[in-house]
C-alpha cells in the first residue's frame, strides 16, 4: 500500500493507524502547496481532489477521506481492536467521533490556516473551537481514550487535529483531561514512529 501524506497534515492520522496496525506501506510525500510529488509528478493526476491523505491499495484502487481510510486500515487487522466490529453500537460510536472531529474540529481549523482570513473571522473560529474542545474535555472524564480503555482510530484523528492548536493560537492548556489524554496518545510507540517519519519529532 502507499499512503500519500504531507507532514503534520490530517494524513498523520492514517499514518499513525498504519503503524498501530503493523501493516506494510510506503509513505509518499505529496506537497499540499505545490501539489507535486518529490519526483515532480502532478499529484492531481493521482488524486483529483488535490489533498491528502490518499491510500493506494495493493490492487491499485485508491481511497480518499481520512475517516474512511482509517476504518479501512483498522478492518484489515480486527485483532488489534482499532475499530469495534461493524454493526455494533460501539462501531457507530467511533463513527460518531470521527464525524464530529472531521466536521466540527478539523474543518473549523481550515480558516485559521488560510492566508487572508480576516482576524475577526479567525477569532470567531478560535472561540468555536475552544467551545468544542471544552465539550471533548468533559467526555474524557474517567477514560484513557475516547472509547474507554481501547485506543481506536478516532484517538489518532483527535490527537492530530488537537495538535494544530498551538500553531494557530488555539490554547488548549486549560483543559486538564484533554492535556493528559494528548500526552498519553503522544507517548504511544506508533504515534512516535509516524511523527518521526514525518520529521515532526527528532
Amino acid at each position: 500500500m502507499k499512503l500519500y501524506y504531507s507532514p503534520g497534515a490530517c494524513s498523520l492520522s492514517p499514518h499513525i493507524v498504519l503503524h498501530e496496525a503493523g501493516l506494510a506501506f510506503e509513505p509518499v510525500l505529496a506537497s499540499t502547496k505545490t501539489h507535486k510529488l518529490q519526483d515532480g509528478t502532478d499529484y492531481y493526476g493521482i488524486n483529483p481532489k488535490g489533498y491528502v491523505p490518499l491510500l493506494e491499495l495493493d490492487n491499485g484502487e485508491r481511497l480518499s477521506e481520512g475517516p474512511v481510510i482509517v476504518q479501512y486500515i483498522a478492518d484489515q487487522v480486527p485483532a488489534k481492536k482499532l475499530v469495534p466490529p461493524a454493526g455494533t453500537m460501539a462501531r457507530y460510536r467511533v463513527q460518531e467521533w470521527l464525524n464530529f472531529i472531521t466536521s466540527e474540529l478539523h474543518k473549523s481549523f481550515s480558516p485559521l490556516f488560510t492566508p487572508g482570513t480576516p482576524e475577526e473571522t479567525k477569532t470567531a473560529y478560535r472561540n468555536k473551537l475552544l467551545d468544542r474542545f471544552k465539550w471533548v474535555d468533559s467526555q474524557l472524564a474517567g477514560k484513557s481514550y475516547l472509547m474507554g480503555d481501547d485506543f481506536t482510530v478516532a484517538d489518532a484523528y483527535l490527537f492530530v487535529v488537537a495538535g494544530w492548536g498551538k500553531h494557530v493560537g488555539v490554547d488548549l492548556s486549560d483543559f486538564a483531561q484533554l492535556k493528559t489524554y494528548l500526552a498519553r496518545v503522544g507517548a504511544r510507540p506508533a504515534v512516535q514512529a509516524a511523527m518521526k517519519a514525518e520529521g515532526l519529532l527528532k
